[in-house]
């Protein structure tokens, strides 16, 4: 008889499932876990004031001895952002491709984490032994230089993740899908497989990115005057198309936005981006050259309201003014949730009098996606044939469509596992079945605050963002307790003082009352007398308003 595993092998996600952003998946054996990326997202519209959204990685700190290195598959801040903050708690092994670490390294370095980070350059030829557990790679086609899907060799059997990827034949800078690898791993068997399910509802393939090129190249010169073109920073192949095209149009560039003039220069520093000598021209040098000879690459493809092609939207950017006639390319789509942003940019732009060539509508291809569609995640289960499949990588409408193409695929139902953040998929002896939650959510960064931003916290900006705040401030005698002075309300987001005077003089009646009530009763806890002008006032200008504003009493003693 063979000797039965009593290990079970543990598949998990702390981030990345049911939402787009704050990527990060565990694999654990007995007592090696291995983290794959450590993203970020953006907060949604009722996290107010919030920055940044990251894992809760309290089971990986409780587990720290066990946690054998972190993996990054690529460059973009869904996978990487979330690093300056897990190191800091998380002080592991960083293993990603170089142009992905030279991005990383930029984070790091503006989180004091240089020197104290042990990070390990790998390639998709890489072999890496943690603990029980073997990582190889393979390569894969995105809107990044050096992307990579991960191979991990378990006592149970090989589990793949994907990583971000599409399969284009024809790429910009000739980084083709490792094809033969992908079919040689499905061939010696996978067990599971985690694949990116971003455009799981889009039919058919994804486009070229070498098309793009084309059409930017034909936008730059049926351009009469100055072209501004928006997209991420961290899509090296567009940026590169956009030097290309502009060396072909005999135009200048200037590059303008924080996280592009970062990603330019680390990317040509490691030779992903190639500038003929004297393309680059400072944003002031601008307005010194005729209007057809200037390409200005910009971040804000999002309409982000601080990014550089927003503040150029509104005329308050420093250096730069769009001026009627000029050309704007938005070459990206919007992130769910940021059409509408996009949308005001746009029509600001409008209103300028730019010509703006944006959106899915376009006449032109100034975007294709980075993501797989349809026909491509097929191909991908079709070379992998994995024995049980993980849809990961995207909001659960894309996971659950994904799941559906895995069926059509010839994967049993019972077989394809829809997780949420924190479910974990136990494999022992070949049988996989749903096991038992870790520890998971989201950890809100505000500032300098991590994680000290909670539910309630949320609860009290929404309540005062809708109906303000009454302070209540009364002083009494410790004598008698009678009331020395106010009580005094001060109003901010409620009413406007100077129109509601007969309200807040009505108010002050009442608290007078409930306090000299509660005084001749001889209650005189704090605790009980601010509960009590509390509820009296709150009832009474729900009456008289309709509204529930946060009411703070403040009590003194004299």
């Amino acid at each position: 008889m063979s000797k039965k595993n009593i290990d079970k092998l543990l598949i998990f996600a702390l981030g990345g499932v049911g939402e787009i952003g704050k990527n990060m998946y565990c694999v654990q054996y007995a007592n090696d876990i291995i983290v794959i990326d450590s993203g970020l997202k953006f907060p949604e519209e009722d996290m107010l004031g919030i920055d940044i959204v990251i894992p809760d990685i309290g089971y990986l700190t409780e587990n720290r001895d066990k946690v054998r290195g972190i993996i990054i598959t690529h460059g973009h801040e869904d996978h990487i952002g979330g690093l300056p903050y897990v190191l800091k708690h998380l002080n592991v092994p960083l293993y990603a491709t170089k142009l992905t670490m030279g991005l990383i390294e930029a984070k790091l370095k503006e989180a004091n984490l240089l020197g104290t980070t042990n990070r390990i350059l790998i390639n998709s030829e890489s072999v890496l032994p943690l603990g029980v557990l073997t990582a190889t790679f393979f390569k894969t086609n995105h809107s990044i230089p050096d992307s990579v899907g991960v191979a991990l060799d378990t006592p149970e059997g090989v589990v793949v993740h994907t990583g971000d990827f599409k399969f284009d034949q024809t790429p910009v800078n000739e980084q083709y899908a490792d094809l033969h690898r992908m079919a040689e791993i499905g061939k010696k068997g996978v067990l599971a497989l985690l694949s990116d399910s971003t455009n799981a509802e889009r039919p058919g393939y994804t486009g070229s990115e070498r098309g793009v090129g084309i059409e930017i190249e034909e936008v730059f010169r049926k351009a009469k005057q100055r072209v501004v073109i928006a997209t991420f920073a961290s899509n090296i192949h567009r940026v590169q198309q956009v030097f290309d095209a502009a060396a072909a149009t005999n135009r200048k560039v200037t590059v303008i936005g924080r996280s592009m003039v970062n990603v330019v220069s680390i990317a040509s520093e490691l030779g992903y981006l190639h500038i003929p000598d004297g393309m680059l021209i400072e944003p002031e040098e601008v307005n010194k050259l005729a209007a057809d000879r200037v390409v200005i690459l910009s971040t804000g493809s999002q309409g982000e309201p601080m990014s550089a092609l927003t503040r150029m939207a509104r005329s308050t950017h420093r250096k730069i003014d769009i001026l009627p006639g000029d050309t704007v390319i938005i070459a990206a789509t919007p992130i769910p949730g940021n059409e509408r942003y996009v949308g005001r940019t746009v029509d600001e732009l409008m209103r300028i009098g730019a010509h703006v060539i944006y959106g899915p509508g376009s006449v032109t291809g100034v975007h294709v996606s980075g993501h797989g569609s349809q026909e491509e995640l097929k191909l991908m289960l079709n070379l992998m044939k994995p024995k049980y499949f993980i849809p990961i990588h995207g909001e659960y409408r894309m996971l659950r469509q994904h799941a559906i193409l895995a069926e059509t695929v010839g994967i049993p139902k019972e077989d394809i596992f829809m997780c949420d953040i924190g479910d974990t998929v136990e494999i022992q002896n070949g049988s996989a079945r749903k096991g038992s939650k870790v520890q998971s959510g989201n950890i809100l960064i505000d500032g300098l605050g991590v994680g000290d931003v909670g539910n309630i916290v949320l609860r009290d900006r929404k309540l005062l963002s809708q109906d303000g705040i009454l302070v209540v401030v009364v002083t009494l005698s410790k004598q008698d307790g009678k009331i020395l002075s106010g009580p005094d309300i001060i109003s901010r987001g409620f009413v406007y003082v100077r129109e509601s005077e007969g309200l807040l003089e009505e108010a002050n009646r009442i608290v007078t009352n409930t306090l000299t009530k509660l005084m001749n009763e001889n209650v005189n806890e704090w605790a009980s007398l601010k509960t009590n002008v509390k509820d009296v006032l709150g009832r009474f200008l729900y009456e008289q308003t309709r509204r529930r504003p946060m009411i703070l009493p403040i009590i003194m003693e004299v």
